[in-house]
């Protein structure tokens, strides 16, 4: 250990010197210079106890001038020598160290693994707002270009080309809108406006705006069965609409052409806990894990095609997790997808 190795090292020094030390007072009493025996033993002794003394202290301030620097760099501060010398007296000082060390280096390589990691998400997040923006842009200026190449003359490619700059502009509103939100509840500054409201009225609104969307693909919205009381719970009515809104759309998107959206509720006792599944094309395991990242498309092409932001799962969880409560998904593919959240039960 090198609490032993340093004081070995200082006592076989400190040895040497006396030995020196013998040897030359007894060089001047053979030389007739009459030196007693007691002054040989004294001067030996005191030679011992000198070097050993100065011979620590400076194999000491050695350690310490190599060992401080650990620390600074581990701990981000300097180790007084005082605390130093207390801790190289201990018997385990080499193997803190060594934990220490070992600990600062697993650290730090977990660090800098989700540095990597957050860099690569941003470059993939950049690239994915970049094409996102781009494509309705391009789309309006291309239309425009068209109606000042001579379209504006004939009405009806007039109206024509309009109305798609009008689809194009709407879905950057979209786009930016999405991004808004979920940056506000990111940084936790949306206010969240709590009250009590019916779950199951409230899935039943949304039932009535997505209707139209849903007859398109022959899509049933259903209760899995008649709840004949209300479900009371205790959140922002307008972002769980928001929420709900965007899975059950997400369930229509992706569903299979006259298949069905079911959403389900089971009274917890201090929570509700709310489903809403489909059998449409399902989520492959594999892209799971992902589907809450922003931008982040299983379907790459498809999702596009039906006009989605790519945002909308991103903001349900972010949503959700304002509230305090978790969100789940379960999905096998050509079967179905099932997204299950709780919110808190409204008590009196």
């Amino acid at each position: 250990m090198i609490c032993s190795s340093h004081k070995k090292m200082a006592t076989l020094i400190a040895a040497i010197a006396s030995g020196l030390t013998a040897i030359v007072l007894i060089s001047i009493s053979a030389c007739g210079g009459g030196t007693r025996l007691w002054i040989v033993f004294v001067g030996v002794i005191s030679a011992f106890v000198a070097v050993y003394s100065v011979t620590l202290y400076l194999l000491n301030r050695f350690i310490f001038e190599k060992i401080n620097p650990i620390y600074k760099t581990i701990h981000s501060l300097n180790l007084p020598f005082k605390q130093f010398k207390k801790q190289l007296n201990s018997r385990d000082f080499v193997s803190e160290i060594y934990r220490d060390v070992q600990y600062w280096a697993e650290e730090k390589s977990q660090e800098i693994d989700r540095l990597k990691e957050m860099e690569n998400y941003r470059k993939e997040f950049l690239g994915n707002v970049s094409h996102e923006l781009k494509t309705p842009i391009f789309n309006i200026q291309g239309y425009v270009l068209t109606l000042l190449d001579g379209a504006l003359n004939e009405p009806e490619i007039n109206r024509q080309y309009l109305e798609k700059t009008e689809k194009s502009i709407n879905r950057l509103i979209s786009i930016v809108e999405d991004l808004e939100s979920i940056s506000k509840l990111e940084t936790k500054t949306l206010n969240l406006n709590f009250e009590k409201f019916n779950i199951v009225r409230l899935v039943d609104e949304i039932f009535e705006t997505q209707e139209i969307r849903a007859n398109k693909r022959g899509i049933k919205l259903l209760f899995d069965k008649e709840y004949d009381r209300a479900l009371q719970v205790y959140a922002d009515r307008k972002r769980i609409f928001q929420a709900l809104s965007n899975l059950i759309v997400n369930s229509i998107v992706y569903g299979k052409e006259g298949g069905k959206t079911v959403v389900s509720f089971l009274d917890l006792d201090e929570n509700v806990l709310i489903e809403v599944r489909d059998n449409g094309i399902g989520i492959a395991r594999k892209d799971i894990p992902r589907i809450f990242e922003r931008f982040y498309r299983a379907d790459k092409s498809r999702s596009r095609e039906q006009g989605g932001t790519g945002l909308g799962l991103a903001i349900v969880k972010h949503i959700i997790e304002a509230h305090q409560q978790t969100i789940s998904v379960r999905s096998t593919p050509n079967e179905g997808t099932s997204f299950i959240f709780t919110l808190k039960k409204y008590k009196a």
